[in-house]
Formats: C-alpha cells, structure tokens, sequence
C-alpha cells in the first residue's frame, strides 16, 4: 500500500477524557461504606477513626439533627426564661400598687377614705398576683416545652398523626372524667383575675359562711363563727357575697316602745354612737359619722329604728355591739320605754276585770 507523502506512518492515540471520580482513600477496606471514599468528607473521617460502616453512614445526619435538636433546645430555654422575667416583673408591679402613668389621675381622684379603708389591700393584691403569676408561669413552660418537644420529635423523623390522635382522644377521655377538676380550676382562676374575695375577707358562699383563710385554684377554704373549718369547691360557688370588700356598713337597730318620742329617742340614739365613735378604741374602725335613718318598722310590741355607720372592712361587727350598747345605756339613762312583748301585753289585757 502506498503511503501518501507528507503523512506519518504512526496512527494518533486519542487522549483518554479526564477522570470525574472523586479521589478515593488508598486504604479503603471492601466493608467500608461508598462516602468513606470521599476524602475529606464527615463520613470518611468517622469510618477512618472507628471502621464502623453504620455509624459512618449516619453521620451527617447525626450531626445534623443533634445540632437542630440542641438549637431547639437552647431557643426552649431562652425563651422560657425571658417570659418568667416578664411574668415575675408584671407580678411586681401589680404586687406594689403601681399603676400606668395614664391612671394615675383616676387613683389620685379616688376617697381618701376608701384608700384608707382597706389596709390589707396590698396584701390581697399581691397574694392574689403571686397565685396568678404562678398559674400563668406553669402554663408558658408546658407550651413552650411541649412544642420544643414535638419539634424534635418531628426532627428525627417520628411521626407525630398517631400521637397528635392519640392525645386528642386520651384528652377527651380525661375531660369527661375530670370535667369538676376542670371547672372548679377555671373558677378558681376566674375568681382571682376578678379579685371576689380574698384572704381575710368574711363572705356567704351559700352553705359557708365565714373568714376565708386559703384561696386556691380548686377549694376554697373558710372558718365559720364556731370554728368550723369549711372547704368549698370554686366549680360549686354560684354565688359570693363579701361583706370586708372597700368598706363595710355597722347596722343598728333600736327597738322602743310605742310611747317614746320617735324625733327624741332618734336624737338621743344618734348623739349616743356619735359619742362612742369618738373612743380611740371605735374611731380607728369608723370612717364616716353615724347617720340615723329613722323609723325602720312598727310592730305589735313597738318602733323599731335604724341607725347605720360607714366602718372598714370586716369592723362593721365591733362597731354594731358598741354602739349598742352605747345606745342602751343612754335610753337607760333618761327613761325611754322599752318595746312590750306581744305576748305579755295580750295576757295583761286578757286579766282585766271588766268595768
């Protein structure tokens, strides 16, 4: 064959394609797994330092779910202590008596008399913000960890339909079995947030009445005159009527007879509780002059009038007897007829010779 001129008699080798395979560890056993041939890589330095092919091949994904679950975490915490802060600071506030900058006029307006009437005021309003920020302290903390919790469930792949169901049912299962836990604690909390009574206060709970000495998220607990201790479900008070809240009214009525001057007899009544007011020992539990109000009723056995008294909270019972008996003795004093018992006065008229 004849070789054209000018042409070589060696044929070209075509240049191989440079190599895309990653370089691969000269030492690389047969059980290793295929990312430990990456040098460099997290699973080959894994592989290199324990020769374990499964915890080289979750490597990555180890550390990375650890660090998401330690961020979770870390945010958790953080969080849960900045609200606590902001609770506990609130709590103090309320606790102290400061109110905004823009109610200041509104407290500054209010009666010193009514300011002065409750001098266990704070007390009540720092024990009631104590019980609220502790409920409310208990609730941030099992929302903020529960969702810190299913997010790292969710981030190792678990799968949250079944629990989310389970739950549900598991917490209806318990509402209709706990459904009086549940009210009385929401009662109870209602009667906080609304200040109904407090420690100290004499109320009528309906089946109790008494000073309470325990208020609490579920029972209330309350010591009637006699000394029995009375504990009530909040879910089961329909109704509180508090006779130590702002101030209290001293009520006393005066019975006479049906000869007594009535304009005399109140004078006499009224210028009496003035007198006895102005003891050192009833002036500090008074806070208003005594106000007769006249003629409450008349009966059979004579006039009844009412003269009333304006006291602090919880004194109004103090103030009652002495004035009473204040009063008692001044009519005793000058004479004034004393009521007549039916019954006497029936039995006097029925002995009677006939004219």
């Amino acid at each position: 064959m004849l070789i054209p001129t000018g042409m070589s008699e060696q044929t070209p080798t075509p240049t191989p394609p440079p190599s895309t395979e990653p370089s691969v560890l000269p030492d690389v056993p047969f059980d290793a797994p295929a990312c430990a041939s990456d040098a460099g890589s997290l699973c080959a330095r894994v592989f290199q330092y324990t020769h374990a092919s499964w915890l080289s091949r979750s490597a990555d994904t180890i550390v990375s779910h650890t660090v998401t679950t330690l961020v979770i975490i870390v945010v958790a915490v953080v969080l849960r202590f900045a609200v606590h802060r902001a609770i506990r600071r609130i709590v103090e506030k309320a606790s102290s008596g400061r109110v905004p900058r823009l109610l200041r006029p509104l407290r500054d307006r209010a009666a010193a008399s009514l300011r002065e009437a409750a001098p266990q005021v704070i007390e009540r309003r720092s024990q009631r913000a104590q019980a609220i920020g502790s409920v409310l302290r208990s609730f941030v903390t099992l929302v903020i960890y529960g969702v810190a919790f299913t997010l790292i469930l969710g981030e190792f792949g678990v799968n949250l339909a079944p629990i989310i169901a389970s739950a549900g049912i598991l917490g209806v299962a318990i509402g209709f079995g706990a459904q009086n836990l549940v009210r009385d604690f929401l009662s109870g909390i209602f009667m906080m947030l609304e200040d109904q009574y407090g420690v100290g206060d004499v109320v009528d709970l309906g089946e109790a009445i008494g000073t309470v000495e325990a208020v609490g998220l579920r029972v209330t607990t309350l010591r009637d005159i006699a000394g029995t201790v009375w504990y009530v479900r909040n879910g089961e008070v329909l109704r509180v009527g508090n006779s130590s809240q702002g101030y209290s009214v001293a009520v006393v009525d005066i019975p006479v007879g049906h000869s007594a001057d009535v304009d005399d007899t109140s004078e006499l009544a009224r210028n009496a509780a003035v007198e006895e007011c102005a003891e050192p020992a009833i002036a500090a539990k008074v806070l208003a002059p005594p106000e007769m109000l006249g003629v409450q009723s008349v009966t059979a056995e004579g006039i009844l009038l009412r003269l009333t008294i304006r006291t602090r909270p919880g004194e109004q019972w103090a103030v009652q007897r002495a004035v009473a008996g204040a009063v008692k003795t001044a009519f005793d004093d000058a004479g004034v007829p004393a009521p007549t018992p039916f019954g006497a006065a029936s039995s006097t008229a029925a002995g009677r010779p006939r004219p």
